[in-house]
């Protein structure tokens, strides 16, 4: 397959990415109510604070280990529900206040103040016309109220205390006349406010069913909740493997669980109803009262009931993130303001305009026309950020915080940072003597194994704080691990195609000036069918700056000294060869002046003799001038 047809494939696959996104994006809109931005945190948007109160039996006091172990499960049950950014912190001695982004629905309160206590007791009466014995058809005798019970209201008189010490918790002695007497009167509409909850684990309790239809009357404890080891919400499948849509929660009980269970389903199993019966208790109301069919040895029961997949669920995050060491209960429920407002968002949102902005004027600068595609892959990025964070917004509950716009903000650069390092793996190879086309190739292969080790840094980074950060910190990493993904899709699904595809263009491949890509510019020369090679002065510059740049310190300084002593050498001589130019300059001066005074002595002791000479000749002229004229 050629580069181009590799291009085009990579190009399609991102638009389909994208294309997905946004048909989710659109789907939300119009059928779940999603909007077209992502929710905002509690510091720019505002929200509920809600003040819990612990709800203690008289003479109970809650310990500060307590309040911070609530805490600590509160947050992970809120975590959950997927709404991010909640900040929760105690008040005082006693109060919890939970502050939440946003009005909150039911079942994230409920999985707030829930104190989740899940307990499992043993059915002692039921009045569940269903739980008769079948032999008889008729509840247990010890279940029968009596006559003297049919007064309008229970007795005070009747005595509370067991005939029989009971042998284990499905054991009929358990009810005594004052409990009967309790349980014939006992009316369900007010077991909100009676404190079930707080009924001691090793005495009976008598309690209704999540319809108030059903009054029971259960033993003691006999398996805790704080045995489980997870729970989880799932459908429930038939006998024969068929999905029978309802929606159930499944258990795991750690060793302990496994061992108390299986003892307790073993007892049940081989008794009458209702005492067959194991209820599962939440909070002090029975959600499940399942006959005992068989033994279950596994630790993996599974409570059934009348559950939706948002109670299922909710219940399943109340059991698997534990129980709550006390309960507690709404004492206020205040409507916040934003902390930091709009306008801080939109100062973030300018800082990211003007980091974005610079990046383009580097790129240009840098690369010419080259550094179209470094724009054109972060408007690419942000499109696909922008999906990516209001999915995550409206489908999981994350809220964009300031944190989180400055994770945005942070990961303009890295994203930056991938193109220059390709870009530069290319110019390399061009340099190299390399067309342009086997540039991009080659320098796509050097660069991606930077790029990889570079992500994998900052993905790392992001989980790491992710997982060890709280409260809008997480959102500071969620953004970061988000768009370090997204930066290496794009680079290998953008950038690169996009550069596979330029390459076959005569404008870049012939490597004209504005193109950034000018293989001369760079410093190679052309070496004939259309390759090049690198200059000499290029080379040596080159290698001169790489081996300075990879020099330790100590090389470095010892470097300089030896520049410095052979710098001082070279004074020297210099200093040597000027004193003797000089002294030879000198010399010459002074043989030059003596051979002028010889050779002007010389001239003139000629001229004499000549001039000495030449008077006796014009004297016999002139005498003989004479002669003649006598």
């Amino acid at each position: 397959m050629t580069p181009a047809r590799k291009a085009v494939r990579s190009l399609a696959w991102l638009l389909a990415i994208v294309v997905i996104l946004g048909a989710l994006l659109g789907a939300g809109k119009l059928f779940w109510g999603w909007g077209l931005k992502p929710q905002l945190g509690l510091d720019l948007q505002g929200g509920t604070e809600i003040t819990l109160t612990p709800t203690l039996a008289k003479g109970q006091h809650v310990t500060p280990d307590e309040l911070n172990q609530a805490v600590s499960i509160i947050r992970q049950r809120v975590d959950a529900a997927g709404v991010s950014e909640a900040e929760i912190s105690t008040q005082g001695v006693n109060n919890i206040v939970v502050s939440i982004p946003g009005s909150p629905d039911e079942a994230t309160l409920a999985r707030i103040q829930a104190s989740a206590k899940l307990d499992f007791r043993a059915v002692i009466c039921s009045t569940d016309p269903g739980s008769v014995d079948p032999t008889t058809g008729k509840p247990s005798a010890a279940c029968t109220p009596t006559t003297a019970s049919a007064s309008p209201s229970p007795s005070a008189s009747l005595s509370d205390k067991p005939a029989t010490t009971p042998a284990n918790g499905s054991d009929e002695a358990w009810v005594t006349p004052a409990l009967l007497d309790k349980y014939s009167h006992f009316d369900c509409s007010t077991l909100s406010s009676v404190d079930t909850n707080l009924a001691p684990a090793n005495k009976p309790l008598i309690t209704c069913d999540n319809s108030g239809s059903v009054v029971y009357i259960l033993g003691p404890v006999e398996v805790a909740g704080e045995t489980i080891a997870d729970a989880n919400a799932g459908t429930i499948t038939s006998s024969q493997g068929v999905n029978t849509g309802n929606w159930a929660v499944n258990i795991v009980f750690n060793g302990k669980g496994t061992a108390e269970f299986s003892k307790v389903t073993t007892r049940l199993v081989a008794l009458p109803l209702p005492r067959k019966q194991f209820a599962i208790v939440l909070d002090g109301r029975v959600i499940s009262a399942p006959a005992t069919q068989a033994a279950i040895s596994d630790g993996k029961p599974q409570i059934t009931g009348s559950f939706t997949q948002t109670t299922a669920t909710t219940l399943a995050d109340q059991l698997k993130f534990g129980a709550l060491p006390i309960g507690f209960k709404v004492e206020s429920r205040d409507t916040i303001a934003a902390t930091l407002g709009s306008s801080q968002l939109q100062n973030g949102l300018i800082a990211g305009g003007i980091g974005l902005l610079l990046v383009v004027i580097y790129s240009l600068f840098q690369y010419r026309l080259l550094g179209l595609v470094t724009i054109t892959s972060l408007i690419v990025a942000a499109i696909l950020t922008y999906e990516v964070v209001n999915f995550l917004s409206w489908q999981n509950g994350y809220r964009l915080s300031l944190a989180g716009v400055a994770g945005l903000i942070v990961a303009i650069g890295f994203t930056a940072d991938s193109f220059i390092v390709y870009f530069e793996r290319i110019r390399d190879e061009l340099r190299d003597g390399r067309a342009l086309p086997g540039a991009v190739e080659a320098g796509w292969k050097r660069a991606l194994r930077t790029i990889y080790a570079a992500k994998s840094v900052n993905l790392l980074s992001a989980v790491v704080l992710f997982i060890v950060a709280v409260s809008n910190v997480k959102g500071f990493a969620l953004t970061l691990g988000v768009t370090t993904i997204i930066d290496v899709l794009i680079v290998v699904l953008f950038t690169h195609p996009i550069l596979q595809l330029i390459a076959t263009t005569r404008f870049f491949s012939s490597g004209h000036p504005l193109s950034g890509l000018d293989p001369t510019a760079l410093g190679a020369i052309y070496r004939g069918r259309a390759e090049f090679r690198i200059s000499a002065d290029a080379r040596r510059a080159g290698a001169s700056r790489e081996a300075d740049r990879r020099q330790t310190i100590a090389e470095r300084k010892a470097a300089e000294l030896t520049a410095a002593s052979n710098a001082g050498v070279k004074a020297a001589k210099a200093d040597a060869k000027a004193t003797a130019k000089a002294d030879a300059k000198t010399e010459s001066i002074v043989e030059t002046t003596a051979s002028d005074v010889q050779a002007t002595t010389t001239k003139a002791t000629t001229t004499k003799t000549t001039t000495t000479r030449t008077q006796p000749k014009k004297q016999s002229k002139s005498s003989r001038s004479g002669g003649k004229k006598s």
